[in-house]
Order: C-alpha cells, then sequence, then structure tokens
C-alpha cells in the first residue's frame, strides 16, 4: 500500500499554497506570510481532528495527495473502498466503475455526486466533490466517507459530564446514539427495562430535551472530539452514581 505521508504532503504543497493568490492577500500581514510547509502541517493536523473520513485525489482523480486519519481507520477489509498502489480503487468492477465515473464528473466536469458502494451489513456512502485549485487544469477531487457511527465516544463524555451525567446514564445515551433499542440495552447491561426506561427520563431531565429523540439530534450535531491517542476512547467516563 502507497499513501502519500505527512512529509510527502509538505514537499506536494507548496505549489498548491502559492495559489492562494487573493485570498491569501486578504490576510493579516502576519498570517500571509506563514510558508507553505507550515500551512501544510496545519492542514495535516486540522484534517485529522475530523470525524469524517477524507481523501484528497489530485492529477484528475488519479493519484491521493493526502488522507485523514478517521479514512485511515475506515478503510478496512470490509470497506467497499481500498488504496492500491497510492489511489483509491474499490473492491468490486461494479463499484470501481462508479467510483471512476464519479470522480472523472468532478474534475473534469465540476459535478458533486453521493454514491452508495459496497453490499448489506458493508454499504457505505460518499459524497465526490471536486476542490479548485486556481489556475490548475483540472481540480483536484475531494471524497469524503460517510461516518460509521453518530457521534464520537469522546464527544459524548464531553457532553456527558458539561450536564452531570452519570456514567450509567452516559452508557444508556452511547448505545442508544449507536442505534440500540431500550430492550437490548437492558440486556446488554444486565438490568431491569425499567432501569434503562429510569436513565432517560434522567438523561431528558439533565439536559432539557424534550424527547429522546430531540436529545439524539443534539448528540449528532456535536463537533467531533478525537482521542489524542487515535485509539479506542469509548469507555464512558462520567460521574460515578
Amino acid at each position: 500500500m502507497t499513501i502519500m505521508l505527512d512529509t510527502e504532503l509538505t514537499d506536494a504543497l507548496p505549489e498548491l499554497a502559492t495559489r492562494r493568490g487573493e485570498a491569501e492577500r486578504r490576510l493579516p500581514p502576519h498570517r500571509g506570510s506563514l510558508d507553505a510547509a507550515l500551512l501544510a502541517h496545519a492542514l495535516v493536523a486540522v484534517l485529522d481532528e475530523i470525524d469524517y473520513g477524507i481523501v484528497l485525489l489530485v492529477d484528475g482523480g488519479a493519484r491521493i495527495a493526502t488522507i485523514n486519519h478517521a479514512a485511515r481507520s475506515a478503510l478496512d477489509d470490509h470497506h467497499p473502498l481500498l488504496i492500491a498502489r497510492g489511489a483509491l480503487e474499490a473492491r468490486s468492477p461494479a463499484d470501481l466503475a462508479l467510483l471512476r465515473q464519479a470522480v472523472d464528473e468532478a474534475a473534469r466536469q465540476n459535478r458533486r455526486r453521493l454514491l452508495t458502494l459496497g453490499s448489506g451489513a458493508h454499504r457505505s456512502s460518499m459524497a465526490v466533490v471536486p476542490v479548485a485549485l486556481g489556475d490548475a487544469e483540472a481540480p483536484a477531487v475531494l471524497v469524503v466517507l460517510g461516518k460509521r457511527a453518530v457521534c464520537e465516544p469522546l464527544s459524548i463524555n464531553g457532553f456527558c459530564r458539561s450536564h452531570g451525567i452519570t456514567g450509567a446514564e452516559t452508557r444508556v445515551l452511547m448505545a442508544l446514539a449507536g442505534g440500540v433499542a431500550p430492550k437490548q440495552i437492558a440486556r446488554q447491561l444486565g438490568v431491569a427495562l425499567s432501569t434503562i426506561r429510569t436513565h432517560i427520563i434522567s438523561l431528558r431531565a439533565k439536559t432539557g430535551a424534550a424527547s429522546i429523540g430531540a436529545l439524539l439530534t443534539r448528540v449528532a450535531c456535536l463537533p467531533p472530539l478525537r482521542c489524542v491517542l487515535r485509539g479506542s476512547c469509548g469507555a464512558p467516563s462520567g460521574p460515578h452514581e
């Protein structure tokens, strides 16, 4: 597998940075004077904090310029997309044809597409978006992968701490955000269904949500808060009961 590393991205971005033109000239002098290497490192760091998988394709969509941490994690053995020889590919010929068509239309016709590839439990959606690069002959193409979860666990933990939600209630909220029904949550946690309902009532009271649906909508809209270790940070850390 060949992926452009952060240091390679630093070498590739100076030409793109010089095309910032008028946008950069509108910045205050101390900001506009930032060199391309610093901007490149900042871009890499920012992309890794986003909870959507992002793959930036250049050369008409034929080569990966950069890929963020969320995309690296998402493109596992089950995802319909994969990386081969520094390019974004698909596992099945049918999916590959759809992907290449969408990337070509983005690069050459400035079209945006939403694709759903794969089958069964491994179906995944993604947006294919053209990104203008000044006077470049063809725009870069941004592939944004759909999320596998409504919200980052660390974001939910932070939300719960800010509302005084207990550890048990946090586990219930995380399960609800993952689409698990209350009866199944009760079985998973080994408690009575009435206990889960009590936690849900408490969650609504502490957050001021009119319904559990309204609460889940708020959770879905939380900003990403990624674990600094880029590992599993999903264990509830709310206050003890």
